[in-house]
């Protein structure tokens, strides 16, 4: 639990201890008027109100801020794994970060409306390309001229010959 939620607990538990002891202490018989009653619960009221506000304001926020720390989390495995494999199957990566399609499609575009994804998506088939991947596609062997394949990140492969071209980023 994120340090908002844990404030917003407390001082949400607080509010509702302050105006439960003052109105049990109004109604507990020590004051003798009804209207006495009445403008000791007002006290405690406007004594915990603000409290209960606030801790429900921090608790949202909060919550808020969990969220937004497992989508940064999602984002940062979804780049590594682009980077470090260089092509990654988009419904592979879907399921290791438990995401649905329309998940996922919105957290690429979320990467790459940031400016973080710099490379391909192949939507037709499923898969995203790191740049450097995305700039080797279509790319042939120097060796035998079969096509390339991708092997990881700066690294092409020919399964013709076996070739491995890297590249320099």
């Amino acid at each position: 639990m994120n340090q908002g939620k844990t404030l917003g607990y407390i001082l949400t538990g607080i509010g509702a201890g302050i105006f439960l002891l003052g109105t049990l202490w109004a109604l507990g018989g020590s004051i003798e008027t009804q209207g006495a009653r009445i403008l000791a619960i007002g006290f405690a009221f406007i004594i915990s109100a603000p409290l209960i506000g606030f801790g429900i304001y921090t608790l949202n926020r909060g919550s808020l801020e969990a969220a937004e720390t497992v989508q940064i989390k999602q984002q940062q495995k979804l780049l590594g794994l682009v980077q470090t494999q260089g092509k990654v199957d988009i419904s592979m990566a879907a399921l290791e970060l438990g995401l649905n399609r329309d998940q996922m499609k919105q957290l690429i575009y979320d990467l790459i409306g940031k400016q973080l994804f710099s490379g391909y998506v192949d939507w037709d088939d499923g898969v995203l390309y790191s740049s450097d991947a995305s700039k080797l596609k279509g790319g042939s062997c120097p060796k035998c001229g079969g096509p390339l394949t991708l092997a990881g990140k700066g690294l092409v492969k020919c399964p013709y010959c076996g070739s491995e071209i890297f590249t320099i980023s």
